[in-house]
C-alpha cells in the first residue's frame, strides 16, 4: 500500500488530501482546507503567506489521516503555463513497435519542439500516432511497421513560476513528487472516456480564474486561461447594492432561496449596523450580466483554439458551476452544444463536503497518482509513464535523438521539409540535391 498527498493551491483556498493507494484504487484518509493567502489570480504574490496556508492545510490532513507524509503531487495554475505542439519520427529496427520505440518517438518530438528559454516542460502527451502510411493509430504498441510517427501536445510552465512554487512548498516542509496542471487534474476527476474521445471542453471556474482544457481523441489538445471567476460576480453585486463583499457573497450563494419579487435588507458599506433595502430582481439582473459576460469570454477562448468544430460539448466545474441557471445561460452562448456541470468522481472515503465541483482538481491529483488517465506521458520529472510502468526519459540526452535523425536521413529513401513548425517526412519523388543539402545542414547543426 502507498500513501499519497495531493495539494491543490487555488486563489481562494488550499486543499490537501491524503489517500491510501492499493490495487489501483484510492481511499481518502485525510483532508485539510485553508484559506489561500499570498495567491492572486493563480499567481504567487507572497511566498511566506502562501506557504503558511499550505502548512495549515497539510497539517490538518496529516492529523486526520494520522500520517507523516511530506512528499506531494502539487497542482500548478494555468496562469503560469502555455502549450505547444511537435512531431517526431523514429525507425523501427525489428519491425515490431515496443514501448521503448514509443518513448523514443515522443522524445524525438520533444527534441524537435521550440521551447522558450524561460519555460520548461511539465507534461507531454501524444495525440496522434502514425505507423508507416497508416494514420490515426490509437496505440501502436505491438504493431508491425518500419517507421513510427507521433504528434504531441506539450504543456510548458514558466521557470520562475516553478521555482517560486518549489520555494513556497519547501518553506512549508513539502517535497514535490510531481507537478500537475490544475485543469488536467480537474479533467481526470470529472470527464468520462467518451467525452475525451469525441471532443470536449472542460472549464474550471474558481474564485478569480478560469482554466480551459480541450480534449480530443482521448488526450489534451489545447489549454488556456483567463483571470476572471466567481469573485467578480460578488464584487459587481457588492457595488450594485452598496454592501460589504462578505454579505454580497452570502446573497450570491443563497440566491435560489429568493423569489424575484422579494426585497431583502442588506448591511450598508461603512456602517454595517444599519441596513438598506435591495430588490432580488435587481440582484439577479446584476448576476446574470456578469455570468453572461464571463461565458462569452470563455466561448471566445474555445473559438481561439480553432477546435470548436471538433468538440461535442462543454463541461463546467469549479465553484462557479454551482450558480443557478448556468446551463440555461450557457447553451445559446456556446452554440447550442451539450452543456453540463460536473462534480468530482466519487472515490472511497471521500468526505461529503468534498463531493462538490470546487474540489475537482483536489480529487484529480489523487486520481492522477493511479496512472490510469493516459496510456503514455512524459511527466514533470521527465519520466516516461506508460500503461505498464514509469521509467526515466532521455529527453535531455541529445545523442540518442541525433542518432534517430541520422538514421532517418541515412535511409536515403526520404527527404524532410519544414511544415507548420513540425518536422514532416515525406516520400522522395526522385533523386535531387535537396537531400544532400539537408544532410549537410543537419550535420552542421550537430
Amino acid at each position: 500500500m502507498e500513501t499519497i498527498l495531493g495539494i491543490d493551491i487555488g486563489s481562494s483556498k488550499t486543499v490537501a488530501l491524503i489517500a491510501d493507494i492499493k490495487d489501483k484504487k484510492a481511499t481518502i484518509t485525510g483532508v485539510g482546507i485553508a484559506p489561500s493567502k499570498g495567491i492572486k489570480k493563480g499567481i504567487i504574490t507572497n511566498i511566506d503567506q502562501a506557504s503558511s496556508s499550505i502548512k495549515q492545510a497539510v497539517n490538518d490532513a496529516r492529523r486526520i489521516a494520522d500520517a507523516k507524509i511530506n512528499k506531494a503531487i502539487v497542482s500548478i495554475s494555468t496562469a503560469y503555463t502555455k502549450s505547444t505542439k511537435s512531431h517526431g519520427i523514429v525507425n523501427i529496427r525489428d519491425n515490431e513497435i515496443t514501448i521503448q520505440d514509443i518513448n523514443r518517438a515522443i522524445e524525438t518530438a520533444i527534441y524537435n519542439a521550440t521551447i522558450p528559454n524561460d519555460y520548461q516542460i511539465i507534461q507531454a502527451l501524444p495525440y496522434n500516432f502514425k505507423v508507416d502510411d497508416i494514420a490515426d493509430i490509437e496505440d501502436p504498441d505491438g504493431m508491425s511497421g518500419s517507421r513510427l510517427e507521433v504528434s504531441i501536445h506539450i504543456t510548458l510552465a514558466q521557470k520562475s513560476g516553478l521555482e517560486n512554487t518549489k520555494k513556497m512548498l519547501k518553506l512549508a516542509g513539502i517535497e514535490i513528487e510531481n507537478i500537475v496542471l490544475s485543469s488536467f487534474a480537474s479533467a481526470i476527476a470529472t470527464l468520462n472516456d467518451d467525452e475525451k474521445q469525441q471532443g470536449i471542453a472542460l472549464i474550471d471556474i474558481g474564485a478569480t480564474t478560469s482554466d480551459l482544457i480541450i480534449f480530443k481523441d482521448n488526450t489534451v489538445r489545447y489549454i488556456d486561461f483567463v483571470g476572471i471567476g466567481s469573485y467578480h460576480i460578488t464584487n459587481d453585486l457588492a457595488m450594485a447594492i452598496h454592501t460589504p463583499i462578505k454579505d454580497a457573497e452570502l446573497i450570491k450563494l443563497n440566491i435560489d432561496n429568493y423569489n424575484d419579487e422579494d426585497i431583502i435588507e442588506v448591511p450598508s458599506i461603512g456602517d454595517e449596523s444599519t441596513t438598506k433595502s435591495a430588490n432580488i430582481s435587481i440582484i439577479k439582473e446584476v448576476m446574470f450580466a456578469r455570468i453572461n459576460e464571463t461565458l462569452i469570454i470563455l466561448n471566445g477562448l474555445i473559438e481561439k483554439s480553432r477546435l470548436k468544430n471538433q468538440i461535442t460539448g462543454v463541461v463546467f466545474t469549479g465553484g462557479f458551476s454551482k450558480l443557478s441557471n448556468l446551463k440555461e445561460i450557457a447553451i445559446p452562448i456556446f452554440g447550442n452544444m451539450s452543456v453540463r456541470t460536473a462534480k468530482p468522481k466519487n472515490i472511497d472515503g471521500l468526505f461529503d463536503n468534498l463531493k462538490a465541483p470546487e474540489f475537482s482538481a483536489s480529487v484529480g491529483l489523487i486520481l492522477y497518482s493511479l496512472g490510469t488517465h493516459s496510456s503514455y506521458e512524459i511527466d514533470s520529472n521527465n519520466k516516461f509513464r506508460s500503461k505498464y510502468s514509469i521509467q526515466n526519459s532521455n529527453i535531455h540526452s541529445s545523442n540518442n535523438i541525433k542518432k534517430e535523425i541520422n538514421d532517418i536521413f541515412d535511409t536515403d529513401k526520404k527527404e524532410s521539409e519544414e511544415e507548420g513548425g513540425d518536422l514532416i517526412i515525406k516520400p522522395k519523388p526522385d533523386s535531387t540535391s535537396l537531400l544532400e543539402k539537408i544532410k549537410i545542414w543537419v550535420k552542421g547543426i550537430f
